[in-house]
């Protein structure tokens, strides 16, 4: 396992760690969506609970070349020309929390779309340890590949009536990374980052990080980050500040909002690391970044 991964690892571990209150409601996934994944349970007891009322919410199939990949989505229900939020799930994949997310986007008048981004290499909801999460699944998805699902997606999602002039991303921890790199690549206006890793190792299936795209950029990026988060120091925030100062003018419009008390996962709300006051702020600040951008 790589350097990058480890950090990874331990961010999500230190996530992790008991000290509140919990309840076993968490669940191995029976469907996409459903279910928490293994790794995190016990699930703690203030995890939210989005409905689907008013909603069309459920699994859906993206077609990428000849494979197909599984997906969540959550839609107001009914005919409409929606905008579309791409999700991109932490480590665990696309279980409860992410799927929930969906949800919340969807009862803003969203087309919300989470896709399964690890399919090919596992189920990282079955596996009940981090570590080996990381060295047979995390490790092994190539950032080529994730971009070319997300360009995937965006089709599916024009495909199916939504606003394709109109896209945001969002991502959570590894997600988050994604968001930034997802930025220099696709045809996004705006994106959310909570807490993804900014610089790394190069290898040959991350030959770059959010810090050596950030000059390129071509929609501008939300940095939400803890400043108790010892798996992404600060220096790498002021790194990759420096880099978009000298970027093109949707790096330059990228700015960052730091929460000095969060740690790592503090938007989690399933897990320990949780913080509520952190989360609900950093929730109206992403959804102001995409009205803003003209995503909304």
């Amino acid at each position: 396992m790589n350097k990058d991964a480890l950090k990874d690892m331990e961010s999500d571990m230190q996530s992790l760690l008991p000290g509140r209150d919990y309840s076993r409601r968490g669940f191995v996934k029976t469907a996409l969506g459903s279910g928490f994944a293994a790794a995190v349970l016990p699930v703690a007891a203030q995890a939210i609970k989005t409905d689907a009322q008013g909603l069309e919410a459920g699994e859906v199939t993206i077609p990428v070349g000849d494979f197909k990949m599984p997906a969540y989505r959550a839609k107001p229900a009914g005919e409409g020309t929606y905008p579309v939020i791409l999700v991109v799930s932490e480590i665990f994949g696309v279980h409860e929390y992410i799927a929930d997310i969906t949800r919340r986007f969807a009862k803003l008048g969203y087309l919300a779309i989470a896709p399964e981004l690890f399919v090919r290499q596992g189920d990282p909801q079955s596996y009940g340890e981090i570590a080996k999460l990381q060295a047979e699944v995390i490790s092994k998805v190539p950032d080529a590949q994730v971009m070319g699902d997300l360009d995937a997606t965006v089709a599916w999602a024009r495909s199916n009536g939504a606003d394709a002039s109109r896209v945001g991303i969002t991502g959570f921890c590894w997600g988050g990374r994604i968001t930034w790199l997802y930025a220099a690549h696709g045809p996004v206006k705006a994106g959310v980052a909570w807490y993804g890793r900014l610089v790394g190792n190069q290898t040959e299936l991350t030959p770059r990080h959010p810090v050596d795209v950030a000059g390129r950029l071509k929609a501008p990026v939300l940095g939400l980050y803890g400043g108790q988060d010892s798996g992404i120091p600060l220096d790498t925030v002021d790194k990759m500040k420096a880099a978009l100062a000298q970027g093109s003018e949707a790096a330059r419009r990228s700015q960052f909002h730091i929460y000095p008390d969060a740690p790592h996962a503090f938007h989690a709300d399933y897990r320990p690391s949780y913080r509520k006051e952190a989360a609900e702020d950093g929730w109206k600040r992403c959804l102001a970044w995409f009205k803003q951008h003209g995503v909304a």
